[in-house]
C-alpha cells in the first residue's frame, strides 16, 4: 500500500528481539504495502500513510522500509514472512483475525464512482442490488457491503485495482464502483484517459463510510511489541495534519 529516501539505505536489520526505544535509533522496520496512490506509492512523492508510518516510526526511533507488491502477496507476506513487522494500509475489519491492527493511521472516505447517467447517486445498498458494482480483490470494503456481496444480495465484479475500475465506469463497462474519494481524485488528476471522462463521473459516499487506515502488524510477540511502538509513535505526531498537507500538495 523499495527504500523510499536515500537517508533510509542503511542495511535492513530483521529483528529477532526487539530493542527498547533508546536502543532502537537507526533500526529499520520492514513492512509491505502496495501501489495505491495517494496513500502508499512506490514513486514521488511516495503516499500520505507512507509519510504518517514513517514519522511515527521515527519519532520512537525506528527507520521506515517499505517494500512494494500486489495488494494480496502484500498481506500474506505481512502477516507470515519474519522478514516484515506487517503491512499498511489495512482498513479496520473484526473479519480480519489473524492480525494485530494499529490505532488509526488516518481516514479513507469511502465511496461509489458513479456515472452520472446511471442515476445512482444517493441509492442506498437496497436499492444497489440490481446493479453490478466493481470492487478490487483482495479488498474490504465495509462489513454490510461485503456481506451482501458474499451472499448474493449484491452483484460485483472483481478487478485488479482502482484505476482498471475506474476505466470501466468510464467506458460504461459498469455502472459504479467502489473506490476512495482521494484514489478517484489522484487518478483523475494524473491519467490522461480518465482526466477527460472527469464530468461524466462523481462520487457518492452516501451508502458508505469514512473508512479509518491502520498497520496491520504481524500476529506473534515481535509484531506485538512493534505495535506498541507504532501506536507511541502515533501519539507523538500529528496524523490529520499530515495527511492533510500532503493530500492538499498533491492532490491540486
Amino acid at each position: 500500500m523499495g527504500v523510499f529516501w536515500k537517508e533510509w539505505a542503511a542495511p535492513t536489520i530483521v529483528l529477532a528481539m526487539l530493542p527498547g526505544v533508546a536502543g532502537a535509533a537507526e533500526t529499520s522496520v520492514h513492512l509491505a504495502s502496495l501501489d495505491w496512490p495517494p496513500y502508499s506509492s512506490e514513486a514521488a512523492p511516495h503516499g500520505a500513510s507512507e509519510a504518517v508510518a514513517r514519522q511515527a516510526f521515527a519519532a520512537m526511533g525506528y527507520s521506515l522500509q517499505t517494500d512494494f507488491m500486489p495488494w494480496q502477496r502484500a498481506t500474506t507476506v505481512g502477516k507470515t514472512d519474519k522478514t516484515y513487522f506487517g503491512y499498511y494500509p489495512e482498513y479496520y475489519s473484526t473479519d480480519l483475525t489473524d492480525c494485530l491492527f494499529s490505532d488509526s493511521m488516518g481516514n479513507s472516505p469511502l465511496g461509489l464512482v458513479e456515472r452520472k447517467d446511471a442515476n445512482l447517486v444517493g441509492k442506498s445498498l437496497d436499492d444497489l442490488k440490481t446493479v453490478t458494482i466493481g470492487t478490487v480483490s483482495g479488498y474490504v470494503n465495509t462489513a454490510e457491503f461485503d456481506t451482501r456481496a458474499k451472499d448474493g444480495r449484491i452483484s460485483v465484479e472483481e478487478a485488479d485495482d482502482d484505476i482498471t475500475n475506474l476505466r470501466k465506469v468510464a467506458a460504461g463497462r459498469i455502472p459504479a464502483a467502489v473506490i476512495d474519494s482521494n484514489v478517484m481524485a489522484y487518478y483523475l488528476a494524473s491519467d490522461a484517459d480518465l482526466k477527460a471522462q472527469r464530468g461524466a463521473l462523481v462520487f457518492d459516499g452516501s451508502a458508505f463510510e469514512n473508512k479509518t487506515l491502520h498497520v496491520c502488524f504481524r500476529k506473534d510477540d515481535e509484531g506485538k511489541k512493534m505495535a506498541e511502538a507504532f501506536n507511541q509513535g502515533l501519539k507523538k505526531i500529528d496524523v490529520k495534519a499530515i495527511m492533510d498537507a500532503y493530500l492538499k500538495e498533491n492532490l491540486k
